[in-house]
């Protein structure tokens, strides 16, 4: 029996185009991960840090034509554009928003499927388990909603911009390291210093981390392990979440609101042996 593909159409989801000659050079210099290996049929996932090395925006790097398309947050994208805006000095480059061209959907579970005339897609970067992302001319008939998604997302332990916490997240605390959101060879970005020490020197405290609690869970909040706090839950849906946690609480009792939670750490997270729940 043919494994049944899912797709989910994500409104939440915009596109910044960025066209001209210098477009990939400009965007290169900026952003965590090789933008020359974004190319028809392949993107890159990757990130807009601060100077100091702190989370900004997540997107996938699509190519199309003599355009780069970034795949973000819609209510980020004015702001994306902002703060790219600010770097463009000489380069020959155009920003613009490009929400209203596409509508973004994912895919998973299956074969790619067919796409309508003028579909970009591409394998998403992170996981193969994760899927396609598609950039299409409307919503697609019979598409699934947005908590489909999560589900499915959550289950992989994938973050999304709603877990990661502007101008404080490190990339290596969001997985990004392991999720291919990171090129460790590529030249200069903006961050690069920290993101380097973050990994070579082993300062990650916090990890953000699946798990799963004995009841329903509610859409954020604090988490204690012995009377204190650990972390905080950054995104749920039923049972299942995504939350911020200090390494050394892995293996202790963890609650939020009296709720017991246990972390799922999943296969392609590494771990510092003693954190190991």
């Amino acid at each position: 029996m043919p494994i049944m593909t899912t797709i989910a159409y994500l409104p939440a989801r915009g596109v910044v185009g960025i066209e001209g000659p210098d477009r990939v050079a400009f965007l290169q210099g900026l952003v965590s991960n090789d933008v020359t290996k974004a190319e028809p049929g392949r993107a890159v996932w990757s990130a807009l840090l601060t100077p100091q090395g702190r989370y900004l925006a997540e997107f996938f790097i699509l190519a199309a034509g003599k355009s780069l398309l970034l795949e973000s947050p819609r209510a980020a994208v004015a702001e994306l554009i902002r703060r790219l805006s600010r770097f463009r000095l000489r380069s020959q480059v155009t920003l613009r928003d490009r929400s209203d061209d596409f509508a973004v959907h994912a895919a998973w579970g299956g074969a790619l499927p067919v796409t309508p005339p003028g579909a970009i897609t591409a394998a998403d970067p992170r996981l193969p388990e994760a899927g396609h992302r598609i950039l299409a001319p409307a919503p697609l008939a019979g598409a699934a909603d947005e908590p489909a998604y999560r589900a499915h997302r959550l289950a992989l332990g994938l973050p999304d911009h709603d877990d990661l916490e502007p101008e404080k997240t490190l990339l290596m605390e969001a997985g990004f390291g392991e999720l291919n959101g990171i090129d460790w060879d590529k030249g200069c970005y903006m961050g690069q210093e920290l993101t380097a020490r973050t990994r070579y020197r082993g300062l990650v405290k916090r990890r953000l981390v699946p798990v799963e609690a004995e009841a329903e869970l509610p859409a954020a909040g604090a988490i204690t392990a012995g009377g204190r706090e650990v972390g905080t839950l950054r995104t749920s849906l039923g049972r299942r979440g995504l939350a911020l946690l200090r390494l050394d609480a892995l293996g202790t009792p963890l609650s939020l609101d009296g709720i017991v939670l246990t972390p799922d750490i999943p296969s392609w997270m590494t771990l510092p042996e003693t954190a190991t729940p």
